[in-house]
């Protein structure tokens, strides 16, 4: 539909133009329940103020049909106003109301209002989502963040239905006529945005409690929503009791009480997103429903979640950004005090920011060294761009500049700030410059200066440490700073308050800090003042406590005491920072991805922290597969599989490390046939699976009990069954029959991705053909399936994905224009040829190493070429392209370099 990507500039002209009083929106889902319906009723009244007479401004609605417009009193003929996705509303006066009757579509995308149906039982069930311009996907309104207003919902649906909305039901009614269907009427919301409006409709389970805040002398109602078919899977002990520590800790540091009445949690399927932050109705991926056995990392994972959406009804619902370039000003607040809450009310208090910097600060240094990075406070002409903003820079950077911010003026000033934007700006809207008045004011400091170099600069800062030493005695130590904007090519040095921490051997041979110096780093050279005359320590780490956000690069010395003795480092906020440092450091080809692999094989048996662990053990297959020279690659392969084997055997039986191993042996036997016998034996309980050579060595088979465990293991369920028979099917050594026979015993959604994944995995011509055509020409498969079938068929060698190549940079244009951005984004970037080799040279050039060799890949041209012939292409389709071009050209260079390593 055309007209759907607004412009920041059109809605700059809205806004100045119009202001929105309320609006009044009934939707009529009562035919949800029939498949054949493609699509519900809905109606829009609409009450605004235009500051000029006979001005004209538009409506924004996706849908199949506008039925009709009747703009204060008079009908406007659709024909002559709907212009695509937009309404013409023409001669305004100074007080207006439009109604508008439609008809809009039941989404499988996730975009607008979904409909899922249970393969369970064969329920039928709704919610939506609408970040950052879907609302227009179910009723007509005006959709930006900045113009604010009042909501009243009403929703015709099924009377044994749940039906909710952001805020509280008023009545409930019978419809008439329709002896089956009841009319739910909801209170007004307070003034928000269109995007955080929420619709809840269908028979799911629901929970309830609620929380009291004395001071603020508040009752909210709390409610957790799932499927039925998953009830029984649901702790809701466990998330109320999340929930109620967040709602205490907030309201007491914000000392704003919690403001939109209800607190409700919905968790449903199908999700596109982890969560998101709708007032009074929060929704979440029924991922976090653990069906499967879970580990406490998963666990705190999800906390970590709730905790972010909750900090959103103050950073994000109660003060909005104008437009999309602010929205940091919610993101990455929400990112860093969801981190916060978790590290001071929960149970995961020892490991919340060890999880921090094991996992959004590693997403981070990734995007922001791809050709798309971008300042924090972005750029963003457009929905478009605003849909592709939603990135590690825009969260977890963020995130990390704001602990350094938090470290820079210290956390009593930036609550107080917090506190002082909240009360000058609630239920309104901001930008940066609101933000630091407030901070600048708490803390006595003019933050305009530090905020041009961390927010509106581009790139990462990398650190590293000189240090001269005589005779094992320091002399000097000097940390220098190499940070170049890539979009403007200038050198951006930050400052940066920082920690070095020196580590030596105690008496018992652990690693332990001895030394640490609170250095602010400020240019490219800053002296370490108080260490020379000390003696050289085993490892000097900069950034010791994860203050900043840089990559660090270790000295000579502290690399080869890491790579050697990494296991005796005993604080485990330090050991994740010398692996974050080791992977950075592998990733740009500075340290060989074999050494990297090798220190995962020796020391990842003895990493405590789960999460940790199932970082390293992810971090080293995608070494092996995607870094290693091509040559290495089955030795490398084999070697990481012996060594999972290893550690599996070790592991305490029963135990959250002992569940990541077997999840890593399953995803390296995605590309290793050998490891079939042993994984066949984990799902069929035999006594003892067969012994698997790797590298020449007999490993033996893991014993397993007569229900297909590891004895007194995990169990295999569903996610872990499912990715064992994945490995088979990727590997040749299942059939269509065995995985038909393994759904039928488990019909869950869960079990149908694992299902399409595991037959789109299948190693033959006819198969790939199949899911290609299912994928890319025909639009049967919902979000969740399409993206099953995508990872599948991706799961192959290179000869079976070679004849598709071609194919691929023929249908990308088309598929943008006719899919919608979610699921084209996920076609496009998902079946980009990105597993590729650098082909061993025979020429004295290559021979040598020439560093344009993977720009000479065919692949690499290919996507050159085809930018080229589409410089004129959405600009958020070129940044895909663009960023999965980096991907491959990062990968290949890192296999050039490790093969030069080796030549004489």
């Amino acid at each position: 539909m055309p007209n759907q990507n607004l412009r920041r500039d059109e809605a700059a002209l809205r806004s100045a133009l119009i202001s929105v009083r309320s609006y009044d929106v009934q939707v009529d889902l009562r035919n949800a329940e029939d498949p054949a319906a493609q699509g519900f009723g809905t109606r829009s009244v609409i009450r605004f103020t235009a500051a000029t007479a006979g001005a004209e401004t538009f409506l924004d609605f996706i849908g199949s049909e506008v039925v009709s417009v009747n703009l204060n009193g008079t009908e406007l003929p659709p024909v002559d106003v709907v212009d695509g996705a937009r309404i013409r509303l023409p001669g305004l006066l100074a007080d207006n109301e439009v109604i508008v009757t439609a008809r809009a579509l039941y989404s499988r995308s996730g975009e607008g209002l979904h409909r899922f149906v249970d393969p369970v039982d064969g329920k039928t069930y709704l919610y939506t989502q609408y970040e950052p311009a879907d609302a227009r996907r179910v009723f007509a309104n005006f959709e930006q963040p900045d113009l604010k207003a009042p909501f009243t919902f009403h929703v015709s649906a099924p009377s044994d239905w749940k039906v909710a909305s952001n805020s509280t039901e008023q009545a409930r009614t019978p419809v008439s006529g329709d002896p089956a269907a009841s009319r739910w009427d909801f209170a007004p919301t307070l003034p928000i945005s269109t995007y955080i409006t929420t619709i809840l409709a269908g028979p799911y389970f629901r929970a309830q409690e609620s929380w009291r805040h004395e001071r603020f002398g508040l009752e909210v109602p709390l409610a957790a929503y799932c499927r039925a078919s998953i009830a029984d899977s649901f702790d809701t002990a466990e998330i109320f009791a999340v929930t109620k520590a967040g709602l205490t800790y907030f309201n007491d540091l914000f000392d704003y009480p919690y403001p939109f009445g209800k607190y409700d949690q919905a968790f449903v399927p199908e999700y596109n997103l982890g969560a998101m932050e709708n007032p009074g109705l929060v929704t979440f991926t029924d991922n976090y429903v653990f069906a499967s056995r879970a580990t406490d990392t998963q666990h705190q994972l999800r906390a970590n979640t709730i905790m972010h959406e909750m900090a959103h009804m103050w950073f994000g619902d109660l003060v909005t950004m104008f437009w999309w370039d602010d929205l940091w000003l919610k993101e990455s607040f929400a990112d860093f005090m969801g981190t916060l809450a978790v590290s001071e009310v929960t149970p995961w208090r020892d490991n919340s920011w060890i999880l921090f910097a094991n996992r959004r600060k590693g997403w981070a240094y990734v995007q922001d060294q791809l050709p798309s990075t971008h300042p924090i406070v972005a750029d963003i002409r457009d929905l478009e761009a605003a849909k592709q903003n939603f990135d590690g820079i825009t969260y977890a950077k963020g995130a990390s500049v704001l602990k350094q911010l938090v470290a820079y003026v210290g956390f009593p000033a930036f609550t107080a700030g917090a506190r002082q934007y909240f009360r000058d700006h609630e239920f309104s809207n901001t930008s940066l410059a609101d933000l630091l008045v407030a901070l600048s004011a708490a803390s006595g400091r003019d933050l305009r200066v530090w905020a041009g170099q961390w927010l509106q600069t581009s790139g990462i800062s990398t650190l590293s440490a000189k240090v001269t030493a005589d005779d094992g005695v320091l002399t000097d130590v000097w940390i220098v700073q190499d940070a170049v904007d890539p979009v403007s090519g200038d050198e951006q040095t930050r400052p940066h308050l920082l920690k070095i921490g020196l580590y030596n051997f105690d008496d018992s041979g652990n690693l332990v800090r001895t030394d640490s110096v609170l250095l602010d780093v400020c240019g490219t050279v800053t002296q370490v003042p108080g260490l020379a005359g000390k003696p050289q320590p085993a490892l000097l780490l900069i950034n010791d406590e994860d203050l900043t956000y840089a990559k660090v690069r270790l000295d000579t010395v502290s690399e080869a005491m890491v790579l050697a003795r990494l296991d005796r480092l005993t604080d485990p906020m330090a050991r994740t920072l010398c692996w974050s440092a080791l992977w950075n450091a592998a990733r740009d080809a500075v340290l060989p991805a074999m050494d990297y692999v090798g220190a995962v094989r020796r020391f990842a048996p003895e990493e405590g922290d789960v999460g940790v662990l199932a970082s390293l053990l992810e971090n080293a297959r995608f070494a092996v597969q995607r870094y290693f020279p091509a040559e290495d690659r089955d030795g490398g392969r084999r070697d990481l599989l012996a060594a999972v084997v290893d550690g599996l055997r070790v592991a305490v039986p029963g135990s959250d490390h002992q569940l990541v191993w077997v999840r890593s042996l399953a995803a390296l036997g995605e590309n290793i046939p050998e490891a079939g016998p042993l994984i066949r034996g984990l799902l069929e309980g035999n006594a003892t699976a067969d012994p698997v050579p790797i590298s020449g060595l007999p490993i033996s088979g893991i014993r397993v009990d007569g229900t297909g465990l590891p004895v007194s293991g995990p169990t295999p369920d569903s996610e872990l069954r499912w990715s064992l028979w994945l490995a088979l099917a990727a590997t040749g050594n299942a059939t269509a029959s065995e995985l038909d026979a393994e759904l039928a015993r488990d019909p869950s959604s869960s079990a149908q991705a694992g299902h399409r994944k595991a037959m789109s995995a299948r190693p033959l011509a006819e198969v790939k053909e199949q899911v290609w055509r299912e994928a890319v020409l025909e639009t049967g498969l919902s979000n969740t399936l399409l993206s099953a079938a995508i990872d599948g068929f991706m799961l192959a060698p290179p000869e079976l994905l070679a004849p598709f190549v071609e194919r691929y940079f023929d249908m990308i244009a088309d598929v943008w224009a006719a899919r919608s951005i979610e699921l084209s984004s996920r076609i496009v970037r998902g079946l980009y040829p990105a597993a590729q080799d650098m082909a061993v040279q025979d020429s004295a050039e290559q021979h040598a190493g020439s560093s344009q060799a993977p720009l000479q890949h065919p692949v690499v041209l290919r996507t050159d070429r085809w930018l080229t012939a589409n410089d004129h292409a959405p600009a958020a389709l070129r940044r895909i392209i663009l960023e999965q071009r980096d991907h491959l050209l990062r990968a290949l260079r890192v296999q050039e370099a490790g093969r030069n390593r080796h030549k004489p």
